[in-house]
Order: structure tokens, then sequence, then C-alpha cells
């Protein structure tokens, strides 16, 4: 007979506990698992009589993870990991064929929408689904392959590899090059909008326009002025309207450079930053021939992708 003290515990109270002890939260993770509340409190419940010991302290509307849960949410966490993976593992004959990447809107419809073409005429017996998403993936749930984040590559349990950096440099549409106050050197800002981009993407390394203007010695020209945008994507489509100039990312605005749509007016414009673009998946994911494929076209495209300012 088996040992009682080996028995499993409940798999849907351990799902329960995981996701209220990432989420410090009952009705997060009731959410997130689409539940109610009650089921979840229910679960947990379930789990502290399994483990004989409270998991979580109640304080008020949050709540707290005690010693037993700390020490075992990891375990927990990679468990589930382990059981999603050999899920796909299970499914890899039917997922032939499909390859599903997560990314940024800004990033998936500026930078990898247009090339995908590209991809499917060298590997026409491969689709490849875009899951364009602000939140970043969690991948004991999501059905992504792998990612693309915009970061310095620093992520728990995931392996990271640099498909390129990034920089940013002033762009605007081709017609502010032209009439009585064509842009020609940097002070000739003073006659033009300055577009901002105020979005969460933004690292500590990237300059604004203040910043940018000062590098150059450029005096006469407020850098604090014009819209502010929450979305890069925002911000390209501003600038190619002709509403002013942006200080954009070259990944983002290179579509559009390369069309005519966008220009940009200054050669020694550019700045590199800190974050650049990272393609990422759980550490001991079974990455499929169809996937390596795709991470090495994306790897080719991103070598072929340097934008020089005109």
């Amino acid at each position: 007979m088996s040992d009682p003290s080996d028995r499993l515990p409940p798999l849907n109270a351990l799902r329960a506990f995981e996701a209220a002890a990432r989420r410090l939260s009952f009705t997060q993770a009731a959410e997130e698992l689409n539940v109610t509340p009650g089921a979840i409190s229910q679960q947990i419940r379930q789990l502290e009589e399994y483990a004989g010991t409270p998991l979580f302290k109640r304080t008020g509307r949050s709540v707290l993870l005690t010693d037993a849960a700390q020490a075992s949410l990891p375990l927990v966490r990679d468990a589930f990991e382990r059981i999603s993976e050999a899920g796909r593992i299970m499914q890899a004959p039917a997922r032939k064929g499909r390859v599903m990447v997560s990314s940024a809107p800004s990033f998936a419809a500026k930078w990898l929408a247009p090339r995908l073409d590209g991809f499917h005429r060298e590997h026409g017996e491969t689709e490849a689904w875009i899951s364009a998403d602000m939140g970043l993936t969690d991948f004991t749930t999501a059905d992504a392959d792998f990612a693309i984040r915009y970061g310095r590559g620093n992520y728990d349990g995931l392996k990271s590899e640099k498909l390129m950096d990034e920089t940013v440099l002033p762009v605007c549409s081709p017609a502010l090059l032209e009439g009585s106050d064509a842009i020609r050197k940097p002070s000739d800002l003073r006659h033009h909008t300055l577009i901002h981009d105020e979005s969460n993407e933004n690292d500590p390394s990237c300059p604004d326009w203040a910043s940018w203007l000062r590098a150059r010695n450029v005096k006469d020209v407020e850098g604090s002025r014009g819209p502010r945008f929450n979305q890069a994507i925002l911000v390209i489509e501003a600038a190619a309207a002709g509403r002013g100039v942006a200080l954009a990312k070259r990944a983002i605005a290179a579509a559009d450079l390369a069309s005519g749509r966008l220009v940009a007016p200054f050669a020694d414009g550019s700045h590199l930053i800190d974050f650049g673009y990272w393609i990422v998946y759980p550490k001991g994911r079974h990455l499929t021939p169809d996937v390596r494929n795709f991470i090495k076209w994306l790897k080719t495209e991103a070598t072929n992708s340097e934008v020089v300012g005109v």
C-alpha cells in the first residue's frame, strides 16, 4: 500500500494557490482562472487542510504568504511549467506547421508583421501566428512558443537570446524637409512640433527630446513642448501624418523609413540605448523544428534591418 503522505495535492487547489500567491489577491486569482473569489477561498482551504498548515495570512483585502507558502511556491510554479511542457510535447504532431509568437503591439505591427510574407515565401509549410499583447507573456497559461521582449534580457526562469539592439532617432514626414521651414539641422526643430513617446517600454538610457537637444548643444528649442503618446506606434503614425518630428525607436520606424513615409533628417541623430529586443522562452522548453526555423529567420531579418539616417 502507498504511504498516505505520498498522495498528490489536489491539482485545482494548486492552480488556485499559484495564481493567488503570484498576485497576492484571491480576487485577481479568481479573475485569471475565471472562477469566483469564493471558489478560490474554498480551494485554498482544501490545500491548507492537505498541508496541515496555513498558506496565507489574511490582512484585510490583501494576503501575505506564510513561510510554508513561500518555500513551496517556486516548486509549484516549476511543476506547472513542466506539466505544460509535457502537454506541448504531446501536442507536437498536431502543432506541426504552426508557430505562435507573442510580442508588444507596436513591435508586432511595425517590425514583425511587414516581414512575415518573406518568411512564408521561404517556409510555405509553416504558418506564423502573432499574439500582440501589452502584458508580459505568462508561459504557464499562454499558447505562445516564445515571446519577443524589449528590455535588458534578464528574465527569471526564461532563456533569452538577443534579437537586436535598439536606437532612438528623430523621424518625420518627407514634407517637413521642404518649404521655408525645411529641416536641415537640429536648430531648425524650433519651427516644428516635437512628438514624445511616453510608452511604458522606455528605459532609463532612452533620451527624451530635452536630453537629445542638450547633447547636440541646441539651446533655442524647447524640448518639453509637443504632444505625448503612450504607444510607440501612435508616435510613428503622428510623425508620418506630418504632425511634427518624433523621437522614435528605430525598429518601430523601420518599415515606414524603408517605404519613404518617414525620413530621418539628421545623419548623426541616432542614440544607442541599453534596452534591446530578446527572444525568450522557458528554460528546458522543447523547440520544434518549425520554431527553430522561425527564430533563425528572425535573427537573419534583424541582422539585415539596420536603418541609416539620411
